[in-house]
């Protein structure tokens, strides 16, 4: 029976995690449809967190490549002061490069919603 008291706790402790997480994204980023995207991203930074061999395989036009493994060291070469559109395959990565450029104090930081996967405009392949 105390095995069952143990699922449960761990379970509980899964259940707050991910909704500590999901909160603290929702804060950390906007999500713009691909209207709202399309409106934007020109007059802003569009940076694909996708790495390098999914950026080569195809990408929105005008978006330059900078990997979320990368972000941590690179995060400098994005212009704090000018909004930020992200994307990735699916946007949790864009979800979790956003928090980081919030730490690291940009304000205007906006994500594709539902990622490359959704995008219907233009693009750019190799």
């Amino acid at each position: 029976m105390s095995w069952l008291y143990t699922l449960a706790i761990i379970l509980f402790v899964v259940i707050v995690y991910a909704l500590v997480n999901a909160l603290r994204f929702k804060k950390a980023v906007t999500s713009l449809t691909q209207e709202e995207f399309i409106e934007g991203y020109r007059k802003a930074q569009l940076i694909d967190v996708r790495e390098t061999k999914e950026f080569d395989g195809g990408h929105i036009l005008g978006a330059r490549n900078l990997p979320s493994s990368q972000l941590r060291q690179r995060y400098k070469e994005i212009r704090p002061d000018k909004p930020v559109y992200l994307y990735c395959q699916n946007a949790g990565r864009s979800a979790r490069a956003a928090m980081l450029l919030k730490k690291k104090g940009y304000d205007q930081v906006f994500q594709l919603q539902g990622g490359y996967k959704n995008w219907t405009g233009k693009i750019k392949s190799k």
